[in-house]
């Protein structure tokens, strides 16, 4: 007989034993030990259906071709752009890549994008060697500027975006900010100064709770008596 042996959205340990039977699936972080699952890692046990999977709770965001990202030009090249994407790997953004216009072999690129300079950007490779190539080719895909850019954990990037986005727009919804969540961690955020950090201490307090169910009430909770606080402050 099938039995869960911890409760859903429990963190478990390295070695435990969380579910018992042949019915439950093993998949991201989970074996199967004869008739037992085991976790093997640290992480946060999420139940669907018949698949059981664990979220690990820390580490560097692993690339993965499709992932929408916000990343950072930290060198300049002969042919393009080295970007730090938060990754133990940094990416490569080509000339062909960078914008639909001809760029003429020899032309200075820092006339496209720089040194510090921010982008939204999407992975189109990632080599088994974890090469990474990236492009500014498609919707939304660009330079970013002004606004502030926060890093938090990769794996708490689902809680934050929420179900079909759901959690990021109550977050601007009730801010005001246009926010930009890249699968890596990084968030670029703009808005005026009070709303910005109001959004960030959101950001840090889904980070810290995203565990814990009825996430979704108590961030809106938190949002509408936060922006009380604001208004009456005006």
């Amino acid at each position: 007989m099938a039995e869960l042996l911890v409760p859903d959205k429990s963190i478990v340990v390295p070695g435990e034993e969380v579910a018992a039977g042949m019915d439950f699936l093993p998949t991201e972080g989970i074996y199967r030990d004869g008739e037992k699952l085991v976790a093997s890692r640290l992480g946060l046990l999420v139940v669907d259906g018949r698949l059981v999977k664990l979220i690990p709770l820390s580490g560097k965001y692993l690339p993965k071709r499709g992932d929408v990202i916000v990343g950072k030009v930290i060198d300049v090249a002969i042919s393009g752009w080295r970007i730090d994407i938060n990754s133990a790997y940094t990416a490569m953004l080509s000339m062909k890549e960078a914008t639909a216009e001809f760029i003429a072999r020899g032309a200075d690129l820092t006339r496209y994008f720089t040194f510090g300079d921010y982008i939204v950007t999407k992975i189109v490779n990632v080599t088994s060697q974890n090469l990474v190539d990236i492009t500014m080719k498609g919707p939304g895909l660009r330079k970013l500027s002004e606004g502030m850019i926060v890093t938090v954990a990769p794996n708490k990037v689902p809680r934050i975006i929420g179900k079909q986005g759901s959690m990021v727009s109550m977050i601007k919804d009730a801010t005001g900010c246009k926010i930009i969540v890249g699968q890596n961690g990084v968030v670029w955020l703009q808005g005026e100064p009070e709303q910005e950090l109001l959004a960030v201490t959101t950001l840090r307090k889904i980070e810290s709770e995203s565990h814990i169910s009825g996430l979704t009430d108590r961030i809106k909770a938190f949002l509408d008596e936060e922006m009380k606080k604001l208004q009456a402050g005006k």
